[in-house]
Formats: C-alpha cells, sequence, structure tokens
C-alpha cells in the first residue's frame, strides 16, 4: 500500500469517526435529551519485556470503544460500548437516556456554555507514526540492549527484572450538543530496565532507569537507559538504617514529582469543594516558600499533558497556581468551578462513561538556578531522597509519613545508602521549607519537577 493510500485510509476513518460521534449526538437528542456528549476512542499498543534475554511477554493489541452522556434536565446517565453494530450503538444510546430519567437530579450537572467550548489550533506535535515504524524484532531488540547493558555494566549485576519496550498511538474524538467536535491523535513510546545487583554478602538491591518520548528519535539510546539504571541500583548496594535526626532532606526529581501530586490533590476543585484538602479556602494566600511557582500548561508544543481541548470540549491554557508562594488558582473542570463560583481552568478530564474528572495539563514546579550538585554540596549532614514507599499523607491535615530509602549525605557528599528510613513533617510546613530548586527539570510524563531540598523534616532511622 503506497504513503498515500494509507494516508488517504487514516482521513477517511478519522472523518467516519467525527461522523459517527455527532451521528450518536444526534440520535440522543432525537430521543429526548436536553444535552449530549460522545467520545470515541481508538488505539494500539505494543510492550514487550526481556528476561535475561528471553522475551518473556509480548502483547499486541487495539481497541475502540464509544461512550455517551446523554442529560434529562439536571439528570444525567452515561454508558459506553465497543460494539460498533448499528444495534449495539443504538442499545447504548438507550440505555442512556432511560438511566437518565430515573436519576437524582444535580443543579450543577450540564455540558459547557457553546460559547466556552474550542480547540487549540497549529500542530501540538503530539502524534508520531515512527513509533510503530520498527519491525516487532527490532522493538524487542530494543528491550534487550536495554537490559544486557545493564547486566555488561559491572559484575556485581547478577540479575534482572527485564528491560522493556513500548509503544503506543492513540485516537481520540469529542463531540456534543453544542455542536462541538475536535479530535487529536497522540503517541508514545518508552524503553526502560530494572537490573538487580548482589553484594560479596550476598545481600540484593534493585533499582530502574527508563526513557520515554512522542517519538523514537527522543528516545535515549537503550545502553544509556541500561547503563543508568546500572549505576542507580550499584549505589544501594551496602545500604544501611539511617539514623534518627532533624535535618534537610534533597529529593531527587523523581521523588519530587509526589510532593508536587500532593500540591495537585491539594487545588484539585474535586477535594477543595468536599472540603477535602489542607487547600480550601486558601485563595490569594501565602502557602508555600517565595522561590515555589507551579505552573500547569496544557498548551506545550508535543508534551506528555498537552491536547488541544479538555474531556468537556474547552481549550486548554497555561494556568499559575502558585506564584512566587501564594495559591493563585485551582484546577478546575466546569462542575466544580460551579460548586465553588468559579471559572473552569479547562482541566477536565474523561473517561468514556461517567462524569469529567479533573487531570493535569503539563504540570511542573518552576527550576531554579543551581544544579543538583551545588544542592547537595551544601549540605553538612542530610539526606538524598531516591525512593518513597507507600502511602503516608492526610490530605485534610497535611501530615505526612512515609517509608523511604536513598543516600546519606557527609560533608556535601554523597557517603552511603540508607534503607528502611521514614520522613515525617507535614505538607503546610514542608512546602513553606523548599529551600532550593535545582535547575534539572525534565518531563518523563505529564507532572515533572526538579531536584528540591526541603528544611528541618524528621527522618526515623536507628
Amino acid at each position: 500500500m503506497s504513503s498515500t493510500q494509507l494516508e488517504t485510509g487514516n482521513q477517511k476513518l478519522e472523518t467516519d469517526l467525527r461522523e459517527l460521534a455527532q451521528d450518536i449526538v444526534r440520535g440522543a437528542m432525537a430521543g429526548g435529551a436536553t444535552a449530549a456528549e460522545c467520545v470515541v476512542r481508538e488505539g494500539d499498543e505494543f510492550s514487550t519485556l526481556v528476561r535475561l534475554g528471553q522475551v518473556e511477554t509480548l502483547k499486541e493489541a487495539g481497541s475502540r470503544a464509544i461512550g455517551v452522556r446523554v442529560f434529562n434536565g439536571k439528570r444525567a446517565a452515561s454508558t459506553y460500548s465497543s460494539d460498533f453494530s448499528r444495534e449495539g450503538l443504538d442499545r447504548m444510546v438507550k440505555s442512556a437516556l432511560e438511566l437518565a430519567k430515573i436519576t437524582s437530579e444535580d443543579p450543577f450537572g450540564g455540558i459547557p456554555e457553546a460559547s466556552q467550548l474550542g480547540s487549540l489550533s497549529g500542530d501540538l506535535d503530539l502524534y508520531s507514526a515512527d513509533v510503530y515504524s520498527l519491525p516487532a524484532e527490532e522493538r524487542i531488540s530494543y528491550a534487550r540492549r536495554a537490559e544486557k547493558a545493564a547486566l555488561d555494566y559491572d559484575p556485581r549485576i547478577k540479575n534482572s527484572e527485564g528491560g522493556s519496550f513500548d509503544a503506543a498511538t492513540g485516537h481520540k474524538v469529542l463531540a456534543n450538543s453544542h455542536g462541538f467536535v475536535g479530535e487529536y491523535r497522540r503517541s508514545y513510546c518508552s524503553v526502560a530496565a530494572v537490573p538487580i545487583a548482589r553484594n560479596e554478602n550476598g545481600t540484593m538491591q534493585r533499582d530502574y532507569w527508563f526513557s520515554v518520548a512522542r517519538n523514537l528519535g527522543r528516545l535515549e539510546s537503550p545502553e544509556h537507559v541500561g547503563t543508568v539504571a546500572a549505576q542507580r541500583t550499584l549505589r544501594r548496594l551496602g545500604a544501611r538504617k539511617g539514623k534518627t535526626a532533624h535535618v534537610p532532606v534533597v529529593l531527587d526529581p523523581l521523588v519530587a514529582a509526589s510532593m508536587l501530586d500532593h500540591i495537585f490533590e491539594g487545588v484539585n476543585g474535586d477535594s477543595v469543594y468536599r472540603g477535602a484538602s489542607f487547600l480550601a479556602g486558601k485563595l490569594g494566600e501565602k502557602i508555600a516558600g517565595e522561590s515555589v511557582t507551579v505552573i500547569d500548561d496544557g498548551t506545550m508544543v508535543g508534551g506528555f499533558g498537552t491536547s488541544p481541548f479538555d474531556g468537556e470540549g474547552i481549550p486548554t491554557r497555561r494556568t499559575v497556581v502558585i506564584e512566587n508562594g501564594v495559591l493563585k488558582s485551582y484546577l478546575l473542570n466546569t462542575y466544580t468551578a460551579k460548586k465553588l463560583g468559579l471559572q473552569t481552568t479547562g482541566n477536565a478530564s474523561r473517561g468514556l462513561a461517567g462524569t469529567p474528572g479533573i487531570g493535569p495539563g503539563n504540570y511542573f514546579l518552576q527550576p531554579g538556578t543551581k544544579t543538583p550538585q551545588q544542592i547537595i554540596s551544601e549540605i553538612k549532614d542530610g539526606l538524598y531522597l531516591t525512593e518513597f514507599l507507600g502511602h503516608g499523607a492526610n490530605l485534610v491535615t497535611g501530615d505526612y509519613s512515609r517509608g523511604a530509602s536513598g543516600m546519606w549525605i557527609v560533608g556535601g557528599e554523597l557517603a552511603y545508602p540508607v534503607e528502611e528510613i521514614t520522613v515525617a513533617g507535614n505538607l503546610k510546613e514542608m512546602f513553606f521549607n523548599i529551600s532550593e530548586i535545582g535547575n534539572d527539570l525534565e518531563f518523563r510524563g505529564a507532572m515533572a519537577c526538579p531536584t528540591i531540598r526541603i528544611e528541618g523534616l524528621t527522618v526515623g532511622g536507628e
């Protein structure tokens, strides 16, 4: 098949899905709905796991599904289906219409006003066909090469939980009864390695590294991923229980992102209107240190959290959540915005059925100017945190306590690995006590954070 034929085929499929979504909305309105919206999703995914050079799992799948949400005045209901036959689609719409007659009324329900709807224009660089350009054997080779690089790095790396390669593409169409119809395609691929090291005492440690990108060209090489995974694993060998102390703690970027996640949960409109957030009622107040600026930007070209419109058809945007420590905005969809008497921030996220939730765009802590090495070098005695275990954050009170492991800092250098420790504090104070922010912001997902230093946390060890 020529590339022109393939392109024409793709355009026809997109047209078909657009027409199908609009057809479902028209059918729901003809059936008595006062408002309706339809989501169609299709995608392909490939994943393989290679362990000790042998293919352990190999999965290739395609999926297509459709969902409809209908309103009967202030009553709403939704249904979804993977059956695209005429009978299946009619049954889906009919079920939703019948359910909408008997659900409870909600005065805040509904789809957005027509004037709010729209889509960003221009190429947002979300899709690349090259994630599927490799033959299956070469995809498996990516996983094998990553694992091999880790195993070959050092004789103490004796085992592995595997090397992996994943690729996926997705296509989403959203249509509603205000005449909105929008669509976009996304792609991503990733390569990862999880080696296991053993020292002379027989003690084992594992760690990992990965790379993820919208296209193959931006993916780190499998050899680099395997090497970094090996280095991260080896530095954990000989870990001991840390001492109990009140010290500065430096969080590596992957761990620091979980702190950002707690802020996201705190500014999530759903948590706020329910009173289940320690940030409820704090708009305009100082809630973090002067250096803390948090941004949610769904418009960044090529971003993992970028889309031309949110889950309700509202154009995505850039929202300053915290500016120089002051809480400037919650993150909202139309429902939570109505509840709080505010405007949506274009953060609606949704599956095929149910009411929209709230999700991040590209959500990040603005980086500082110091390198991670400079931040560590200024600490005489402290902890460099590389892993959290379990969950221990109370979003209502802010109380925080989690199991952790990392490296103890002595005289400005990483001295020895520690494990079986706990890190405790209160989120309300922890955000104020962020004293340094690194310059190493890097997106490996929709949420990203540079290295951060937090003062005065309690580390529980021996």
